[in-house]
Order: C-alpha cells, then sequence, then structure tokens
C-alpha cells in the first residue's frame, strides 16, 4: 500500500524524498510520478488543459504531495499537499522580514500568495522581500547541482550581509534545497522538502 504519492516535475526529486524517507520513515511507500513536462508547459501560465490534466491526474493519487511550486495552488484544488506550505508557516513564525529566494518567474506569485497568507493566518503583517536568482536556473537544468546549491548560498549570504534585520530565508523551490547547507550567515535557511515529508507522513516537525 501506497503512503504517498510525490507529484514531481523534475526527476532529480525523486532521489531527494527517497533518501529523507529512509532516514525519517524508513518503513513508508513512496510512489513518485514525474511530469517535466507540466512545469515546461506552465512557464507561460497554466491554462485549461493542462490544469485538467493535473487534478485528473492527482485526484487518482493515495495522499498526493505535489514538490512544484510552479503547479502547486492547482495540485491543491485537486487535494495534494504542497510542498512549501510547512515551510511558509514556519517562517511567518519568525515574524520577518523573510527574505524569499527563487530562480524561475513561475514560482514568484504562487510562493508569494503563500508566504502572505501563512502571515495573514498568524495575525501578522506580512513582510516579504522577494530575491530572483534567475540566472542561476541554467545550473540546475543542466546538472550542475553542487554549483548551483553553492551560487545561490554565496548570492544569500551577500544579501544578508548588507540586510541584517532579515530574520530567515525561504528557498522557495525544492531544487534550492541543498544551498541550506552552504549558507554561512547566522540566519535561518528554510527549504521545503523535509518539513513537507514530516507533515505528509504525520511525522513530528523536528527531531
Amino acid at each position: 500500500m501506497t503512503d504517498l504519492t510525490l507529484f514531481h516535475t523534475a526527476h532529480v526529486h525523486r532521489d531527494t524524498f527517497d533518501t529523507l524517507a529512509e532516514r525519517l520513515a524508513p518503513n513508508a511507500k513512496l510512489a513518485h510520478v514525474i511530469r517535466p513536462d507540466w512545469l515546461e508547459r506552465a512557464q507561460g501560465g497554466i491554462d485549461v488543459a493542462l490544469s485538467d490534466e493535473i487534478q485528473a491526474e492527482i485526484a487518482l493519487a493515495p495522499n498526493a504531495l505535489c514538490t512544484c511550486t510552479s503547479i502547486a495552488q492547482v495540485a491543491v484544488d485537486a487535494g495534494a499537499l504542497r510542498i512549501d506550505r510547512p515551510m511558509m508557516d514556519a517562517a511567518a513564525a519568525t515574524r520577518g522580514p523573510v527574505l524569499m529566494a527563487y530562480c524561475l518567474d513561475s514560482t514568484l506569485e504562487p510562493s508569494s500568495a503563500l508566504l502572505t497568507q501563512a502571515f495573514l493566518d498568524a495575525g501578522l503583517a506580512p513582510n516579504i522581500h522577494p530575491f530572483p536568482l534567475r540566472d542561476l536556473w541554467n545550473l540546475f537544468e543542466t546538472g550542475q547541482a553542487e554549483e548551483f546549491a553553492e551560487q545561490i548560498a554565496n548570492r544569500i549570504d551577500s544579501n544578508l550581509c548588507l540586510h541584517p534585520e532579515i530574520t530567515c530565508v525561504v528557498l522557495a523551490q525544492a531544487s534550492m534545497a541543498q544551498a541550506s547547507h552552504y549558507v554561512t550567515t547566522p540566519v535561518p535557511v528554510l527549504s521545503s522538502p523535509e518539513l513537507a515529508l514530516r507533515q505528509a507522513l504525520g511525522l513530528p516537525s523536528t527531531g
């Protein structure tokens, strides 16, 4: 029996979540649906055909978790947990200002909207500083994962040195998660995969 069905738009996320599950819940049974074409098609906006296709697949999947922020709202409408919700709640709890780093423009609106809602749900005024890193996305697309993570971290460190008021950093895309290991500035850097997997499997948020 499948405990969780994960919907990805990049193959690399399968290994990320399988590795996390081995550490956090070794008996959990994960199924993976990998559709890079969904992200490619979403870059120009999600039309009715794409929305219907995504929702139809997710509606048939048990306990779905969507790991792509660009298609997240459509996935949520079909009943999936979106990967970044637990992370955004944790970010809002720091009260802000929150530096929200992202590499894809298609991620900006859904991530900003979710973080804004997390602030409002906590009874706080949204305090978000978007931080675009568009030129680094090619590193991810060409399989240069370590360089991608290091460059993101370098940019974040430089920004935080100029803005000591920032209370935490959000890595808006799951693909950016490894960058949290390279940031040297002592500000919390939140990434979504582990927080989301813990919530989806009913595990404690920490520990």
